[in-house]
């Protein structure tokens, strides 16, 4: 059984922002149905066929594409949603980044693959997240980086989240600002990057007085990148890294945060990084806490 929250304080909170919020007998489910169905109402995708996964596998996607361009002001509206829909689906947030790169110029490509999310969207409008009580607030996080992943400029582009216990709560997919050399270069940048957010929401968790007593745990799949971090003695493979980016290796020192090798597949980040078969993405998704409403007590 579900019901609203009954909170005259804080007024309709079921639906804020687009965002509805559901009290559930074992716990809280945030979603955004209203939300999507109005979104493929606007794009005249209520009636579409739903996918499985919200990209094509294998799917390269280049500003010089020579298809159709198509009307940029439509395409900018439909990205837009899209990226609004990411706050409580991190499960899109590497194909919508794929074509946010596209809103100068768009093509009939570039618009095929938005709306091959909104297919995936019909196919999972009752999706959200669902957290469960806990007593468990220790942090941990997942980073990972997709070496030259744009096809145009080359440049990675760095992929984190953070769980608190079981449960997802921030999730990141930003450009890296230079083109790395490396995959090893690539993911110690990604890894620096995590380890700055690491340490702002240790401190904001300290003002919460949810003190992170231990270091906190990072997992990356790459063990050069790993060993950068730990070994300021790779001066060959390291010397013309920005210096900023060193920061990780002081916060390894203080034993603030600690670099943990994961199997790729275990590797929950993967799915911001590239387009997955189904079972793998599923199985990333399930990790993430993204799930149909009503979902059974005990977690996925």
């Amino acid at each position: 059984m579900s019901r609203e929250f009954e909170m005259t304080d804080m007024g309709l909170m079921s639906y804020y922002l687009g965002r509805e919020v559901k009290q559930m007998e074992n716990g809280i489910f945030v979603s955004q149905e209203s939300y999507t169905k109005e979104v493929l109402k606007k794009f005249n995708m209520l009636d579409c066929n739903p996918v499985n996964t919200p990209m094509e596998g294998g799917l390269k996607l280049s500003k010089f594409d020579e298809g159709e361009k198509v009307d940029p002001t439509v395409f900018k509206s439909l990205v837009g949603s899209l990226r609004y829909l990411t706050n409580t689906r991190p499960d899109i947030l590497y194909a919508v980044g794929v074509v946010c790169r596209f809103m100068e110029a768009p093509t009939s490509t570039h618009l095929k693959a938005a709306k091959i999310i909104l297919r995936y969207w019909k196919g999972t409008i009752d999706f959200g997240l669902f957290y469960f009580p806990s007593n468990n607030f220790k942090l941990v996080g997942f980073c990972d980086s997709d070496f030259a992943g744009d096809v145009d400029d080359r440049k990675s582009t760095t992929r984190f989240m953070f769980f608190m216990g079981d449960y997802v709560f921030t999730w990141s997919s930003k450009k890296q600002a230079i083109v790395k050399l490396s995959t090893c270069e690539a993911e110690y940048v990604a890894a620096t990057s995590c380890t700055c957010h690491a340490i702002w929401l240790r401190r904001s968790l300290k003002e919460l007085h949810l003190v992170q007593k231990e270091s906190t745990k990072i997992y990356v799949d790459n063990r050069s990148g790993q060993e950068l971090a730990k070994n300021p003695v790779f001066h060959e493979r390291s010397k013309h890294i920005d210096t900023r980016y060193h920061f990780i290796r002081e916060c390894i020192a203080k034993k603030e945060v600690e670099l943990i090798h994961v199997k790729t597949q275990d590797q929950v980040a993967d799915i911001f990084t590239k387009p997955l078969k189904f079972e793998d993405f599923q199985r990333l998704r399930a990790r993430l806490g993204v799930q149909k409403n009503f979902p059974i007590k005990g977690g996925c």
